[in-house]
């Protein structure tokens, strides 16, 4: 009888660390036009510990800042350029673009974010 209880906790517990979500490798194409993202590409939604590819194409060279992350990529048209990242800080990160002559996209005037990350807990 006792032996029989373990192995039915042994498969509850199976059972349970299968159906727990695990981290994710996800992607998203974003595409950049005259500054903007078209409106159903502003919101990235990702779960913390996924793998997340941001992979921009741009029509004028701009740097790309996710902020939070501190993550800056310069981009050219005719191009896509990566952002690679794993989510481990939740919450909401905006991304802006900055212009090449600045030194950095640290240093360079705000505008408006061009999407947000939104990273939620697991």
């Amino acid at each position: 009888m006792l032996r029989r209880l373990f192995y039915w906790l042994a498969v509850c517990a199976a059972s349970i660390a299968a159906t727990t979500a695990q981290p994710a490798a996800v992607t998203f194409d974003l595409r950049v036009e005259r500054g903007r993202v078209p409106e159903n590409m502003r919101r990235i939604r990702v779960e913390q510990g996924d793998v997340v590819t941001l992979r921009w194409s741009v029509d004028r060279a701009t740097i790309l800042h996710l902020h939070g992350y501190d993550i800056e990529k310069r981009a050219e048209p005719g191009t896509v350029t990566d952002m690679t990242f794993t989510a481990r800080a939740t919450g909401r990160f905006p991304v802006h673009m900055h212009d090449v002559g600045a030194e950095s996209a640290a240093g360079a005037r705000e505008q408006a974010p061009i999407a947000h990350v939104e990273v939620y807990p697991r």
